[in-house]
C-alpha cells in the first residue's frame, strides 16, 4: 500500500524566528514596551509581548476578538481581578475593560485573534490590529518612532 503524500503543496512554508535582539517598542515612555512577536494578515491574528512597570495603566478598551494572556512576571489589575506570574487568562469576543494596571513590574504574553478598541469618556481613541503593529515593528526595526499616533495609554485626570 502506497504511503499518502503529505508533502506541502506550498514550497514557501517556513517557521517565524523571532529573536532575543527583537526591538522593544516604547508605547508610554519609561513605563510600556511591546515586542511584536507575529502578526497574521490571513486571520488578523497577533502575538506580542507586553512589560509594563509598577503603576503604568492601559487605557480602558474592547476586544473585537477573543484573547489570551498568560501573565510571565508581575502582577495585573484586569477588571475586577488580578492576574499574577503564573496565571491565565481568557478573553471572549466583545469584553470591555476599563484601565488595566500593573501592580508590580510585569511581562505578559498576549495572543490575540482580532483587533481592540481603545477609548475614553469621548469616546474611540485608537485602534490596534495586524495592520499597525506590523508598521510599528517594522519603524522600531528601522529605527523610526514606533508609536504611529497609536495610544494605548490611560490619560491622567486634569
Amino acid at each position: 500500500m502506497a504511503l499518502q503524500n503529505i508533502e506541502p503543496l506550498n514550497d514557501q512554508l517556513a517557521d517565524i524566528i523571532v529573536r532575543a535582539d527583537e526591538p522593544w517598542i516604547e508605547t508610554e515612555p519609561g513605563k510600556a514596551w511591546m515586542k511584536v512577536l507575529w502578526t497574521g494578515p490571513e486571520t488578523g491574528r497577533w502575538v506580542a509581548l507586553f512589560r509594563w512597570k509598577k503603576g503604568y495603566t492601559a487605557a480602558p478598551h474592547k476586544h473585537l476578538s477573543d484573547a489570551h494572556t498568560y501573565v510571565l512576571k508581575g502582577k495585573l489589575k484586569v477588571r475586577d481581578g488580578v492576574l499574577d506570574a503564573g496565571d491565565y487568562d481568557y478573553e471572549p469576543n466583545g469584553v470591555l475593560h476599563g484601565a488595566t494596571v500593573a501592580l508590580e513590574d510585569s511581562e505578559y504574553l498576549f495572543v490575540c485573534e482580532g483587533p481592540v478598541l481603545f477609548y475614553d469618556e469621548n469616546g474611540l481613541t485608537s485602534y490596534l490590529g495586524w495592520e499597525e503593529l506590523t508598521r510599528m515593528r517594522d519603524a522600531a526595526k528601522a529605527g523610526r518612532d514606533a508609536s504611529l499616533g497609536v495610544r494605548v495609554t490611560a490619560r491622567s485626570a486634569v
